[in-house]
Order: C-alpha cells, then structure tokens, then sequence
C-alpha cells in the first residue's frame, strides 16, 4: 500500500512568535498519519523563511536557498491541508508570499484548510484562501476543520478537550482531499491541465 500513498502536505501558514499553530498543525498531523493512504509532509513555514520579498525574476539568496528546500516539497504533493490563522479577518502575509511564488505547484490538486482563531474560528481566512486557491487553478474542498478560541480547546499536551468533533471533522476533510487528490493525479496523468 505505501507505494500508493498519496503524498498529502500540510502547510502551517503562521510564522509569528507565539503562534499557536504548531499545537493545531501537530494535532491535525496526528490525525493524518492514522491513515494508510497518505503520505503526510509537515512544511511549517517559519522553518523555510522566504521573507516579505516578493517574487521576482531575479531573488536574493535568501529566498534561493528557502525556494530550493520548500519547491521541491510542494512540487511532489499529491493534495495540500493550510493550517491557518485568521489576522485581520484574513490570513498571514507569509502564507501568501509563499503562494504567490509558487502556482503551479497548486494547479490542478486539491486543497484542504484547518483553520483557528477567536470567535469566528479562521473561517474568515479560509473564505479568502479559496478565492486565492481558484485563481491558481487548485480545487479546494468544501468541509474544514475548524477551532473557535482555539487556545481554550486543546489541553497542555496539545491535544483537544472534546475530541468527538474534531476527529470527525478531520476525518472528513481527509476523506474529501484524498478523493480529490487521486481522481486529479489520474487526470494530469492521462491528460496535463491546460491552465
């Protein structure tokens, strides 16, 4: 079976001191891996630190170096899971900047969200990341993950207080993103997507 392991990367898209993402992402991931279908690749963004530039034709040696570790990682995903914030009604600029350097490593693959923040949970953010998602040609699926006052809901080993709900939602979202991940992968196979 591990031969046909989709390869399914989970993005943490904050990279602010004092983030509270890391609990959820290592949660989520926790989750992921109980599955014998996929193959899970964490890509915490604070680790591949591109910087506010922008993309150019001609980047600094700093964005080269976080471009030739995170690309390639992108690249070989089969599906992708961003575990947001929500900041301002929307979603990290870090999470964006590294988007907008890489298209067409989203084009034609399904993407999922776990989403987390105060009262309105991150949806927020995700509404937005679906419209960026649409623009680079990517499918987003319709179920998330979401944690409302996320820090009230996980206790001291990072796991949530009343599991029932999210264990069900998560396994819901993998269900959707893996049934997106392989009808794909077996469409650009048989046919590239024209974007």
């Amino acid at each position: 079976m591990s031969d046909n392991r989709l390869r399914l990367a989970v993005i943490l898209g904050s990279v602010r001191d004092g983030r509270f993402g890391p609990t959820v992402a290592h949660w989520f991931v926790g989750e992921a891996e109980h599955r014998d279908d996929v193959l899970v690749d964490l890509i915490d963004l604070a680790d591949a630190p591109i910087g506010p530039e922008a993309p150019s034709m001609s980047p600094s040696a700093q964005a080269l170096r976080a471009l030739g570790v995170l690309t390639p990682r992108l690249e070989a995903a089969d599906a992708f899971v961003v575990v947001t914030p929500e900041y301002n009604h929307s979603y990290p600029a870090a999470l964006k900047n590294v988007i907008d350097w890489h298209n067409a490593q989203f084009r034609a693959k399904p993407v999922a969200f776990v989403s987390y923040g105060g009262l309105a949970g991150g949806l927020r953010a995700v509404e937005h990341l679906r419209l960026v998602f649409a623009e680079l040609h990517a499918v987003t699926t319709r179920d998330t993950v979401s944690f409302h006052s996320a820090w009230t809901q996980f206790d001291g080993e990072g796991k949530p207080k009343d599991p029932q709900g999210p264990v069900t939602a998560a396994k819901t979202l993998l269900d959707q993103v893996t049934w997106w991940a392989r009808a794909l992968k077996q469409a650009r196979a048989s046919s590239p997507y024209q974007a």
